[in-house]
């Protein structure tokens, strides 16, 4: 977006947000097709574009819009029915918007290409095929000269517009003919009674017959609004005095619009009432004046006054103060909120990295130097440093509920497209992560929803022969643990076959045909390339590609990724990753005279490695830990093969965790927590075994931090095949 204006950006980041807004309000109304404020919501995005368009003259978009929001203020008004085929069209025409936007902001000057001008006007008729009829709007009958006609039969009066016309005495002196305005209300509608009435008047010599002695009470029945009907006696204002009252449908009318009105900018009572139609500007103004000429100290507020004249009705004068209240306290949240570069914010995440390093090694030379009038500066520092560090990290969290959102626009295309009836259900939206993980974690979670959508869930036929429900569900969920987050993709499908699973990996040669795998290990073999238990590809899975891509980019993101499934009740996939990559808790160790990062989190416990206490197995390697075996690994001895290493005579042993998998460290010393700034490994070093980055100590030197999950592996095919492992390892 760096060739446009910042007013053209905003513009841009605005539309995304509206269009986006108004697909999950869309495929919220395909199970809850009555919900008004999806209804609100999607009217609302259509309308806001159109307007924002006009300011910077994008036609284009405004005719195409306008058309939308048409029909979009039927459906709110409860004159055409929300269905699935409608809701088809208008997510087509929120993709048709969004690739129009894209054109005027990119291509100012260039006419609409013609491929994309039929494309609207396809979705035009399909959105107005069927407006013709039942538009609830009046049917204009031509004006009869002559006459008017009365109807007092049509309706109940309660449901009738009251016109009052008080005449003043000069009006036919100054040219107005009353009958005239009444044979031209018939245009609008019909009316049902005119009842004649006359002032107190003089005595019959007394009178002028210029004069004007004859006012009307008129029973009106229209379905046309109230600026529309106040407009037929433009020009008797000055000589007639003119009250219009509501029938009584019409505050349900008003009480609909009030609760559909855009929350998105502030206005007085009086601008809601006439934006709904509820009141006239001339109403306002007069009501205003009146106000300001009042005398007396305390002033009557507008509403109160419109109620006592009997204008408006007190629901609907109520129901407009908690609207204008409701879009105050939505513009003072907003107000909160500012916009910021995202590189602006990485630069500063990477200044905070480099001040926590200076922190330490100003802490090494306190320590080093025994300064101890500053010691009590330097903690002061230190304990400033990690809240700026926490906070600046804060800065860059966002929930991934809005990732899993998108996922029902996946949902409900590719379900349609397959002939399956699938749900999306989403708990844990409020977790939160750094927004780069977020970023390149969407991919994987695509690959993972498609792959249950194809693979997982059941056609409706094959279901009811289950005795499942026709409609499937797939469940996105997240929770953090131990500083971690976790991700599941379940769903309630086919499941996995192991026996298929381990038949194909033997074919393939992945797996020897005696080789002993337990049920997760035959699981986890769908991340290896080029295995797919589907007989035909389809263009959504099947060729085996992208399940080993997932597991990469996952692990690509110090997470793990794991697959649990029961045949015929369905799978879940589990991703656990870091909450961020940018600095952490570590805990340093010390092996072979190297320092060696592990992150906090993933740390259980410490303890002395003793061989007179404990049952270990230095071939194997593995130790009884308080009646569990445990695997683990001697990291001098991994990162040193060919050096010789000899055992100190204490040892420790640090027990680490990643997802379900356990194992231990051993090393000669530990030097307890350490802020860790990550820094990526160059690509000469970035697929070391066992490493998954480094960080600069205070000192200056350089630490690797360990790849947790990689080093577990390790550790865990040294033991035997057989052995009798905890459940946790």
């Amino acid at each position: 977006m760096s060739n446009i204006n910042p007013a053209l950006e905003t513009f841009s980041q605005e539309v995304d947000e509206l269009l986006t807004a108004m697909e999950d309000a869309l495929l919220v109304l395909e199970s809850t097709p009555d919900d008004a404020d999806c209804i609100n919501s999607i009217f609302r995005a259509m309308h806001t574009i159109k307007g924002s368009s006009g300011l910077f003259g994008f036609d284009e978009v405004v005719a195409f819009t306008h058309e939308a929001e048409t029909v979009l203020d039927r459906v709110r008004n409860g004159e055409r029915e929300i269905n699935a085929d409608l809701i088809a069209v208008l997510l087509a025409c929120k993709d048709h918007t969004a690739q129009i936007i894209q054109h005027v902001l990119f291509n100012e000057e260039e006419p609409l290409p013609e491929e994309l001008q039929q494309q609207g006007q396809a979705l035009i008729i399909q959105l107005t095929g069927t407006s013709s009829a039942g538009t609830g709007m009046p049917t204009t009958q031509e004006e009869k000269a002559d006459h008017f006609e009365v109807d007092v039969n049509t309706t109940d009066s309660s449901d009738n517009w009251m016109i009052s016309l008080a005449f003043k005495p000069d009006a036919l002196r100054n040219g107005m003919d009353p009958l005239s305005f009444i044979r031209y209300l018939q245009t609008l509608g019909k009316i049902i009674e005119v009842v004649i009435t006359m002032p107190a008047m003089a005595r019959i010599e007394d009178m002028n017959p210029e004069d004007c002695y004859l006012n009307f009470k008129i029973a009106f029945n229209s379905s046309a609004d109230k600026k529309t009907i106040e407009d037929v006696f433009e020009f008797a204002e000055d000589d007639c005095e003119i009250a219009i009252l509501p029938p009584n449908s019409r505050q349900e009318h008003y009480l609909k619009l009030l609760e559909n009105l855009p929350e998105d900018q502030f206005k007085r009572l009086g601008e809601i009432l006439v934006e709904i139609g509820a009141l006239t500007e001339k109403e306002v103004a007069l009501i205003l004046n009146e106000q300001n000429q009042n005398d007396n100290d305390e002033i009557k507020p507008l509403g109160e006054m419109l109620v006592d004249k009997n204008i408006l009705q007190q629901p609907v004068i109520e129901q407009a103060l908690k609207k204008q209240e409701a879009v105050k306290q939505k513009i003072n949240k907003e107000s909160n909120y500012i916009r910021v570069d995202a590189a602006k914010l990485g630069y500063l995440i990477n200044l905070v990295g480099e001040l926590v390093i200076s922190g330490a090694a100003m802490r090494l030379m306190v320590d080093k130097h025994g300064l101890s009038d500053v010691d009590d500066v330097a903690s002061t520092m230190s304990h400033l440093v990690e809240d700026i560090r926490d906070t600046a990290l804060q800065l860059r969290m966002v929930q991934i509920g809005e990732t899993f959102t998108r996922f029902q626009r996946v949902v409900h295309d590719v379900s349609k497209e397959l002939g399956k009836q699938i749900q999306l259900q989403i708990t844990g939206g409020d977790s939160e992560l750094d927004k780069t993980v977020v970023e390149k974690i969407n991919d994987p979670l695509t690959h993972l929803v498609r792959n249950s959508l194809d693979h997982g869930i059941e056609t409706p036929a094959v279901r009811a022969q289950a005795g499942k429900p026709e409609k499937g569900t797939i469940h996105l969920n997240a929770y953090h643990d131990s500083g971690r987050i976790v991700i599941q993709i379940s769903d309630d499908g086919q499941g996995l076959d192991p026996e298929r699973i381990l038949a194909k990996a033997v074919a393939k040669g992945l797996v020897k045909p005696d080789q002993t795998l337990s049920h997760s290990e035959i699981y986890n073999l769908i991340f290896e390339p080029g295995l797919s238990t589907k007989e035909e590809a389809s263009n959504l899975s099947g060729r085996g590609v992208g399940m080993d891509v997932v597991r990469r980019n996952i692990e690509a993101l110090r997470g793990s990724v794991f697959v649990d499934s029961e045949l015929g009740q369905g799978t879940t996939v589990t991703i656990h990753l870091p909450l961020t990559l940018a600095i952490i808790d570590g805990f340093m160790v010390e092996a072979q005279k190297e320092r060696y990062i592990i992150p906090l989190s993933m740390v259980e416990e410490c303890v002395e490695m003793s061989s007179d206490e404990w049952q270990i197995d230095d071939t194997q390697h593995y130790v009884n830990l308080r009646g569990h075996v445990l695997p683990y690994l001697r990291l001098g001895d991994f990162f040193h093969k060919n050096k010789k290493h000899t055992h100190t005579e204490r040892e420790s042993l640090v027990v680490v965790r990643f997802g379900e998998a356990k194992a231990g460290f051993v090393v000669d010393e530990l030097h307890g927590e350490n802020q860790t700034v990550i820094k990526p490994l160059g690509k000469l070093f970035e697929n070391l075994d066992g490493i998954g980055g480094a960080t600069v100590l205070g000192s200056g030197d350089v630490a690797l931090i360990l790849d947790v999950q990689g080093l577990i592996q390790h550790a865990k095919k040294r033991v035997r095949p057989g052995l009798a492992l905890s459940s946790a390892v």
